[in-house]
C-alpha cells in the first residue's frame, strides 16, 4: 500500500492510545474490587509447590475452609511462588485466589479420573462429544463475589495431552475448559497469566457481573479450540486491557447451539471488549457461532490483532435460530491477515440432526468503524441467508490495504445484505450503498 496510508494509520493509532492514556474510559467498575482480611495461605493446608507433590487435598481444603467459616467479607486464598500441581477444583462464594509473583497453579495430565459434568442445557450435549463433558480445571458454578488476581502468577492447563487426544480422535467427552463460571455473578479475573487450556481459556456462561482485566493468555497457534475468553449467554461483561494469542478466537461472544439455545432462550448482552492485542490463526473479535439464544449490545474499541485470520468475525448459521444485533466494533488495527472482516450465515456445525433448518437468524444493527489494516488478503465477505438478509451493516472509515491486488479474489464479496458504506477502501460491495449513509444507519 502507499506509504502514507501506511504511516497515516500509525499516526492515528497512536493518537488513540495517547487519548486512552490521558483518560482512561473503563467498565471495570460494574464489580469493586474487595479487599479480604482474612487471609490464608495454601501452605497452610500442606501445599508444596515443588512441582511434583499434587496438590488437589490442599487447594479442597483450603476452600472448603472458606466455605464454611464465612468471614465477614470473605477470604483470600495466597498461592506463594512456586508450582502447584493439582486436579481440578471447585470454587465457592466470597473468596479470592491470590497467585504471587512466579506463582504457578499447574493442572495434572492424567485425565482418567477428570470428573464429568452434565452437559449446558443451551447446548444439549458436550461441544466436542456426545453426552457429558469433563469439567473445567478451575470451576465455578452457583458462586458470587470471586476474584482471581495476583501478581501476574499463572495457571496452566497443561492443555497438551488433551490436544492430542483431539487430534488422534480418542476423546470420549468433551475437553475441559481451563476456567468456567456457570450461573455466577460478581466475577473479577484480573494480573494473571493463563496458558496451554485444554480448551476454551475463560468461560462465564448464564453468568453476569464479570470483569476480566489485565490478563494474558497463552496457547500454541496450532493448538484446537483454544478460545481466549468466551462469555456466554451472559450479561454485564467487560473484558479489557489484555493480551491473547492462542489457536482459535480471542474473544468469542456465544449464546448456545441450535435447537437447544433456542429452547433456553438466554442471550449474551451488554458486552464491552476494549483495549485487547493479540494473534490468531482464528478471529479476533467473533460473535458466534453458537448465537441461538441471541447476542446484544456488544460494543469493541481499540482493538490490536497481528498474524490473524479474520480480524472482525460474526457467524451464525441456517437452523441457529436467533439474532445478532446492536454490535458496534470501532478502532481496530490489523496487519497480516487473510480477511478483514467477515459476517456470514453459513458458518458452524450442528449438534445432531433435529435442528430447525426453518430457524433462520435475524442479522441486524452492524456498525464497524475507523478500521485499518495493511497485508490483508481480502477486505471482506458480508453473506447473508437468502431468506434472513442481513440489514443495517454500516461500514465507515475502512481502509484494509495489501495485498488483494495481487490476487484473483475480489476485495469484497457480497450477498443477500443490504446496508450503508462511507469511505470504504477498497471500494466496498454494491449491496452496501453510500448515498444514504447516515439515514440508512440511523436506525440502528
Amino acid at each position: 500500500m502507499p506509504a502514507f496510508w501506511f504511516f497515516l494509520s500509525i499516526f492515528l493509532l497512536c493518537l488513540s492510545y495517547v487519548s486512552t492514556a490521558a483518560e482512561p474510559v473503563t467498565c471495570s467498575g460494574i464489580v469493586p474490587m474487595k479487599y479480604r482480611y482474612d487471609k490464608i495461605s495454601i501452605a497452610d493446608f500442606g501445599g508444596v509447590g515443588d512441582g511434583v507433590t499434587v496438590n488437589t487435598k490442599a487447594f479442597r481444603a483450603a476452600i472448603y475452609r472458606i466455605q464454611h467459616l464465612h468471614r465477614r467479607g470473605g477470604t483470600l486464598l495466597y498461592i506463594p511462588p512456586g508450582v502447584y500441581l493439582t486436579e481440578s477444583f471447585n470454587l465457592t462464594s466470597h473468596m479470592t485466589l491470590y497467585l504471587a509473583r512466579g506463582a504457578v497453579i499447574k493442572a495434572t495430565q492424567d485425565t482418567r479420573n477428570w470428573p464429568l459434568i452434565a452437559p449446558l442445557p443451551s447446548y444439549g450435549r458436550g461441544r466436542e462429544r456426545p453426552g457429558g463433558r469433563y469439567v473445567s480445571f478451575i470451576h465455578g458454578d452457583g458462586v458470587h463475589d470471586v476474584v482471581i488476581t495476583g501478581e501476574n502468577g499463572t495457571i496452566d492447563g497443561q492443555g497438551d495431552v488433551w490436544w492430542n487426544m483431539w487430534r488422534q480422535r480418542t476423546l470420549q467427552f468433551t475437553r475441559p475448559n481451563l476456567i468456567e463460571f456457570i450461573n455466577s455473578k460478581n466475577i473479577i479475573i484480573s494480573n494473571v497469566i493463563f496458558q496451554n487450556s485444554p480448551f476454551w481459556n475463560i468461560h462465564p456462561v448464564y453468568s453476569s457481573n464479570i470483569v476480566v482485566r489485565y490478563v494474558t493468555i497463552l496457547a500454541p497457534a496450532d493448538s484446537p479450540n483454544t478460545d481466549g475468553i468466551d462469555p456466554d449467554s451472559s450479561s454485564n461483561v467487560c473484558i479489557e486491557d489484555s493480551y491473547i494469542s492462542t489457536g482459535d478466537d480471542l474473544v468469542a461472544v456465544k449464546s448456545g447451539w441450535d435447537e437447544y439455545g433456542i429452547a433456553y432462550g438466554r442471550p449474551s448482552s451488554d458486552i464491552t471488549i476494549r483495549r485487547i492485542r493479540g494473534s490468531s490463526p482464528f478471529s479476533g473479535i467473533a460473535i458466534g457461532s453458537e448465537t441461538s439464544g441471541g447476542v446484544e449490545n456488544v460494543f469493541a474499541e481499540h482493538i490490536n490483532l497481528y498474524n490473524m485470520g479474520v480480524g472482525i468475525h460474526i457467524k451464525t448459521n441456517i437452523g441457529r435460530g436467533g439474532f445478532i444485533r446492536n454490535i458496534t466494533v470501532s478502532n481496530v488495527f490489523m496487519e497480516k491477515a487473510r480477511k478483514g472482516i467477515k459476517i456470514a450465515g453459513d458458518v458452524g456445525d450442528h449438534p445432531d440432526d433435529k435442528f430447525n433448518p426453518n430457524a433462520l437468524p435475524v442479522v441486524k444493527g452492524i456498525t464497524l468503524t475507523d478500521i485499518w489494516g495493511i497485508q490483508v488478503l481480502q477486505a471482506g465477505l458480508i453473506q447473508g441467508i437468502k431468506n434472513s438478509p442481513f440489514t443495517g451493516i454500516c461500514l465507515s472509515n475502512i481502509n484494509l490495504h495489501g495485498m488483494t491486488a495481487t490476487t484473483r479474489t475480489p476485495p469484497w464479496k457480497c450477498s443477500d445484505v443490504s446496508g450503508a458504506a462511507h469511505l470504504v477502501s477498497p471500494i466496498q460491495c454494491s449491496e452496501l450503498t453510500g448515498a444514504q449513509h447516515a439515514t440508512s444507519c440511523s436506525n440502528y
